[in-house]
């Protein structure tokens, strides 16, 4: 059934694959005014986003990140709202092309997928839930977008080898840039990553009398967080930069997709419930 969250849902949608047009015009025909547009098309995405998410919550009465409709759509937003913030402190207009494909397809994947509002668990009604998945996914969204940074890395370095100074080249920022960018998302991300994994596991004690108990879910988040931690040790202390941090850094967004979607869809354990 339609109904207003549908429409807002689908109007951050539609807004979202403006700017990846926007932008891709802006990427392979060069005119400087269509990449404010991507952004701005992004920003109202967003904006849209967002009250569809405040009403999604009071549909629900609770934070709306309870199954994997609700979860994907949360993650989209968190994503479109952590490129706006990075795009407050370093300015480059084609991050936006790279990151609206993923804002697409997470949020059809959510409209495609049932919406329908279940019963909570009791387990779920904690003050622990909010605090463990804002922080989570607020890590998860600084990190994806450290990737995507990464990507755009690997794409100019490999057109700079081939001596391809045309076209896109021309469009993708400095290699350093990028690094730099790269970095910063990683900074930003893994200490959120840190925080939720304590909240979780201080959640677990109170729910389940067990701060860890290997379920899944937890053990893939432990692996991603020791992915990223070695990524930000080599950086910090040995100097990893460029090319082998942006490979690490994409191999640590496998793993934060398979701890997302890989664990509650092929796996099951004591997380099975949120999806």
């Amino acid at each position: 059934m339609t109904n207003l969250y549908t429409l807002l849902l689908g109007g951050a949608l539609g807004l979202y694959t403006l700017g990846m047009a926007t932008g891709f015009i802006y990427l392979f025909q060069p005119r400087p005014q269509k990449t404010l547009w991507c952004k701005r098309f992004i920003q109202a995405g967003a904006l849209v986003h967002l009250a569809a998410f405040i009403e999604r919550c009071i549909l629900v009465q609770t934070l709306a990140v309870t199954n994997l409709h609700e979860s994907l759509s949360f993650f989209a937003l968190l994503l479109a709202l952590a490129f706006l913030l990075v795009g407050r402190k370093t300015s480059i207009p084609t991050l936006g092309t790279f990151i609206s494909p993923l804002l697409i397809i997470f949020t059809m994947w959510a409209l495609i997928i049932s919406h329908k509002i279940t019963p909570q668990p009791p387990i779920l009604k904690s003050f622990w839930l909010p605090l463990h998945v804002l922080l989570s996914f607020a890590g998860n969204a600084f990190l994806v977008l450290g990737c995507i940074t990464s990507v755009m890395y690997l794409i100019q370095e490999h057109l700079i080898k081939k001596k391809k100074i045309k076209g896109i080249f021309r469009k993708l920022p400095a290699l350093q840039k990028l690094d730099e960018l790269s970095y910063l998302c990683l900074r930003c991300g893994f200490p959120l990553l840190t925080l939720g994994i304590i909240s979780g596991s201080v959640w677990a004690s109170f729910a389940w009398g067990s701060h860890w108990s290997w379920d899944p879910k937890e053990t893939w988040s432990l692996i991603t967080w020791l992915l990223f931690a070695a990524l930000l040790h080599g950086r910090m202390n040995s100097g990893w930069r460029g090319r082998k941090a942006s490979f690490l850094t994409i191999i640590g967004f496998a793993a934060i997709m398979f701890t997302f979607l890989g664990v509650n869809l092929m796996l099951s354990g004591l997380h099975s419930y949120a999806h």
